[in-house]
């Protein structure tokens, strides 16, 4: 929240491309730099203070895609153009207290089965707050989080995280929340997933530190660098 007094932080790292969880709708935000203020931006939300945003900081330029399901909060199809490498970005933050069957995970698994053609094993990236972790699965329950990595991964898509740093689900040495912004509550909910192609071109993949961004938020950016491309988030 408040993203305008974070963009500073976050932008010295230079992204190409910036999703931001829980971020307040773009009218709210007020850059004093020219260099913070993005080349192009998405937002989502019923709530002007607490969205998710997407931004361009580069030649990147994004377009809603036609099957956009706004039932499936908050999981946004943006077609990806303008900077030299076309892809398709699933912008996440799998949040939906009004739905019955699931807050969390569960909105993650139906945006699986209702964008099953979109989500390729070819240039599509995945990337956000998931709210989820396999030590949260309920067996009995189809749509945990083990068995979306695993249909995922039947896709050819892997997470950059894991793939990178050579790391099993739930048993990650790099978490990205401090719950409540404690030390001692760690967990690791937030993912870039990557069809194998990008996946295959990943230079780096690194998570902030809690001594630095913990006076920023709960949570700490993941940063992906691909060849020529840079994604990341913001919670």
């Amino acid at each position: 929240m408040a993203f305008r007094k974070k963009a500073a932080f976050i932008l010295k790292h230079k992204p190409d491309i910036l999703v931001v969880p829980e971020c307040e709708h773009p009218d709210k935000l007020v850059f004093t730099k020219k260099s913070h203020r993005p080349k192009d931006v998405l937002w989502f939300g019923d709530n002007p203070h607490k969205g998710i945003g997407i931004f361009s900081y580069s030649d990147f330029r994004f377009s809603l895609l036609d099957t956009y399901n706004a039932d499936l909060k908050m999981i946004i199809p943006v077609a990806v153009s303008g900077g030299g490498f076309d892809f398709t970005l699933f912008a996440v933050w799998a949040n939906n207290p009004l739905d019955p069957d699931g807050t969390y995970i569960e909105q993650v698994w139906k945006a699986l089965d209702y964008y099953e053609t979109q989500i390729s094993n070819s240039r599509t990236l995945l990337i956000g707050d998931f709210n989820s972790n396999t030590i949260w699965d309920r067996p009995r329950r189809k749509s945990n989080h083990s068995n979306m990595v695993k249909r995922l991964n039947e896709k050819g898509i892997v997470s950059c995280y894991h793939a990178y740093h050579k790391q099993e689900q739930s048993k990650e040495k790099h978490p990205t929340l401090y719950m409540y912004r404690h030390k001692n509550k760690p967990y690791h909910i937030d993912y870039c997933f990557a069809s194998g192609d990008m996946a295959g071109k990943i230079q780096s993949v690194t998570v902030g530190k809690h001594a630095y961004w913990t006076k920023h938020s709960d949570h700490v950016p993941i940063t992906v660098i691909f060849e020529n491309i840079v994604t990341e988030f913001l919670q």
